[in-house]
C-alpha cells in the first residue's frame, strides 16, 4: 500500500510541477522569454511548443492510454529536466536548478514504482516482472 501512495503522490507532484510551469508559460510569456534569454536561449518560438509538451507529458503518464507513449513521456521529461538543470547550473544559478532537481527525484520515484500500481507493467521500469 505504501508503494501505491508513493507512486501516486510522486506522479501527482511531478504533474503539478509541469502543469504549473505550463500555466506560467501561458500567463507570463514576457517573463519566460526574459528568463530564457538570461540562460542564453533566444528561441521565443519554442515557448508554444514547450507549453504543449508540458501539458501532454504529464497527461500521457497520468492517463497511460498507451504504454509506449507513457514510457516516451517519462523519457522526454527526464531529458527535459536534465537539460533544464544543466542550463541553470551553466549560468551558476543553483536556485534556478532546484525545480529540475526536485522534478528528477519525483520522476525517478514515479518511474520506479509504476509497475507496482499499474495493471500493465512497463518493460523498462524496475520490477517489470512483478505482475507476471
Amino acid at each position: 500500500m505504501t508503494i501505491t501512495y508513493t507512486y501516486w503522490i510522486s506522479t501527482a507532484l511531478l504533474s503539478a510541477l509541469y502543469l504549473s510551469s505550463a500555466a506560467l508559460y501561458l500567463s507570463k510569456s514576457d517573463f519566460v522569454e526574459k528568463a530564457q534569454a538570461d540562460l542564453g536561449y533566444r528561441a521565443a518560438h519554442l515557448v508554444p511548443f514547450m507549453i504543449v509538451v508540458k501539458i501532454l507529458g504529464p497527461l500521457a503518464i497520468l492517463t497511460r492510454l498507451s504504454l509506449p507513449l507513457s514510457d516516451l513521456a517519462y523519457a522526454g521529461i527526464f531529458y527535459h529536466l536534465i537539460l533544464s538543470g544543466m542550463a541553470h547550473l551553466g549560468v551558476r544559478s543553483v536556485k534556478g536548478a532546484m525545480p529540475a532537481a526536485i522534478g528528477l527525484i519525483l520522476l525517478a520515484t514515479s518511474f520506479a514504482t509504476q509497475n507496482h500500481v499499474r495493471d500493465v507493467p512497463s518493460p523498462y521500469a524496475f520490477e517489470a516482472a512483478a505482475h507476471q
